[in-house]
């Protein structure tokens, strides 16, 4: 019976984690900051990723592909 064994873990395990969120709730407020300062750095990335790629494409069609 290895499988009930995996499934009754699985169900601690995520059981453990209800309880953890429960009992601190800085945490998810803190979690929360955490992925909006990662959105807007993600987001700041992208445009600079954006900007630069369409300066390297220009530049390597000005040279005509070499």
């Amino acid at each position: 019976m290895p499988s009930r064994d995996r499934k009754q873990t699985y169900k601690d395990k995520e059981e453990r984690k209800a309880e953890e969120a429960k009992g601190n709730p800085k945490a998810g407020e803190k979690a929360q900051e955490l992925k909006e300062d990662i959105d807007k750095l993600l987001d700041e990335i992208d445009e600079i990723l954006e900007e630069d790629s369409e300066e390297f494409i220009e530049n390597y069609i000005q040279r005509g592909g070499e």
